[in-house]
């Protein structure tokens, strides 16, 4: 049975200096949890909740892949990430 899809995305808060990295199977309700702080944890402690990357993978394993991947790199690795996809650290999470 295949696997089903999967985001890796990155929160910033409000002056873009802390970054979140994670992944999960439902974009719009983990957003929606980041940004009502109803879970304890990293991004509530620091209010990231503004989605400045996002990138959809067919395959969850694969997200799980390039999460860690960018969790594993340097903030500069993670800002060169961003800019790439939204030069303007947009709020993407308008969109979901």
């Amino acid at each position: 049975m295949p696997e089903k899809g999967g985001y890796v995305y990155i929160l910033a808060n409000i002056t873009h200096s802390v970054l979140y990295t994670g992944v999960t199977n439902d974009i719009a309700r983990r957003l929606y949890e980041h940004q009502q702080g109803s879970i304890d944890s990293f991004s509530k402690r620091y209010k990231t909740t503004k989605l400045v990357y996002i990138e959809f993978f067919n395959d969850i394993r694969d997200a799980i892949t390039a999460e860690k991947t960018i969790k594993a790199g340097s903030r500069s690795n993670k800002e060169s990430l961003i800019v790439e996809a939204n030069p303007e650290w947009a709020d993407l999470s308008k969109d979901f």
